[in-house]
């Protein structure tokens, strides 16, 4: 019988090599964790809200495109555009000369009917003085009726004449207030507390008189910041659960980060449709703190987030962190662990879970890796 041959010292080398690389892929080549971003399910607030579909847009309830109701040169422009006006403020002044010699002229008028008036009156009172005494001499037997007569007539033209001097003086205080009406028309004055947004004249110029009917073009552009709202677009399919007094939040491009509290104040009896885009439903939308909005531009663009529904203290996790089908990577043991979750309330930022979690349980947020799937061994960073 031969003897058994011994392997050779070339496969001892292979089988060697093989084992020094297991130990290696196991050991030193071993692939490190990946690393993911996290969250944990935990009890909070879950609200279930409706956005705009596009951009709304800032707007003023209070805005006043103003312009004098007759032509005329500008004198005055006390304020500058951007300045902040109190109601009742000189926003424009028209030369003004001949409406107060008018006014003098009335006041002049004015003066002489009263002088008129009350000379009138005197005659009429000493008319029917002679009047008194006469009927009296008349019924002692001393003086005849024709003589009474004259003085009757006398009495009644007087009284007549005081009427007439007494009507002209109520005419020259009533052409007063028309030239007081007429020298007020040579101002502008605003209507209420705002900001002087736009002027399109200067000191100098002349603002010409339109045909009788057709109003003046406006030249000052008057707003109220405390008046401002937002107007924007909602998907007709969520018209149905909007009603004002709901709670709204307001973000505005000019304010990243920032979000103003409000109320829904209206909801458009209609759907606005437009070619080429979808059907929505219009909504205004007011500050709960109008100082805070007061520094906003009108036409500055903003979004609305109507609450709808809100539950507080139920479990959560973050909806990015869901998959399609109601699907979660949890971490467990340095590992990731899939489960299918059950839903409640849900918003773009958070998600109620009914069933599937608990409180602790460490989710993945973000998939940005084929590497990041059940199995895998990750290194969660938490985020708050």
């Amino acid at each position: 019988m031969r003897p058994m041959r011994t392997p050779s010292r070339w496969l001892l080398v292979v089988l060697g090599l093989v084992a020094l690389a297991v130990v290696l892929r196991l050991t030193l080549f071993r692939p490190g964790p990946v690393p993911v971003r996290a969250a944990r399910a935990e009890p909070g607030a879950v609200e279930e809200i409706v956005t705009n579909t596009r951009a709304g847009t800032v707007k003023v309830r209070e805005r006043s495109k103003l312009s004098p109701q007759i032509g005329g040169r500008v004198v005055a422009l006390p304020y500058p555009k951007g300045a902040r006006v109190p109601a009742g403020g000189l926003l424009l002044k028209l030369d003004d000369s001949i409406q107060q010699a008018q006014l003098r002229l009335s006041e002049d008028q004015l003066r002489t009917a009263g002088a008129k008036a009350q000379e009138a009156c005197l005659a009429a009172d000493l008319a029917e003085k002679e009047y008194v005494r006469g009927r009296a001499l008349e019924q002692a037997g001393i003086a005849s009726r024709q003589s009474l007569d004259t003085l009757e007539s006398t009495r009644d033209q007087s009284g007549a004449a005081c009427k007439a001097a007494r009507a002209t003086l109520q005419q020259a205080h009533s052409q007063i207030q028309l030239a007081r009406a007429e020298l007020g028309q040579t101002e502008i004055r605003a209507p209420f507390d705002g900001i002087l947004a736009d002027c399109s004249t200067h000191v100098g110029e002349w603002i010409t008189p339109a045909p009788p009917g057709v109003p003046i073009p406006p030249v000052l552009d008057f707003f109220s910041p405390a008046s401002a709202y937002v107007s924007a677009p909602i998907d007709e399919v969520d018209s149905v659960r909007l009603h004002p007094g709901q709670e709204v939040r307001i973000t505005v491009e000019s304010r990243p980060g920032v979000h103003f509290g409000g109320k829904l104040t209206r909801v458009a009896p209609y759907v606005t449709d437009i070619l080429e885009q979808n059907r929505t439903v219009e909504v205004e939308a007011s500050f709960d703190d109008p100082a805070a909005a007061a520094d906003i531009l009108p036409g500055t663009s903003a979004d609305v987030e109507i609450v709808l529904s809100r539950r507080e203290g139920v479990l959560r996790v973050p909806t990015s962190s869901i998959a399609e089908g109601n699907k979660v990577l949890v971490v467990v043991s340095g590992r990731l662990e899939e489960r299918t979750i059950e839903t409640g309330l849900k918003n773009w930022r958070y998600t109620q879970v009914v069933s599937g979690l608990k409180p602790g349980d460490l989710v993945v947020t973000a998939r940005d890796s084929t590497a990041v799937k059940a199995g895998a061994r990750v290194a969660a960073r938490v985020e708050p």
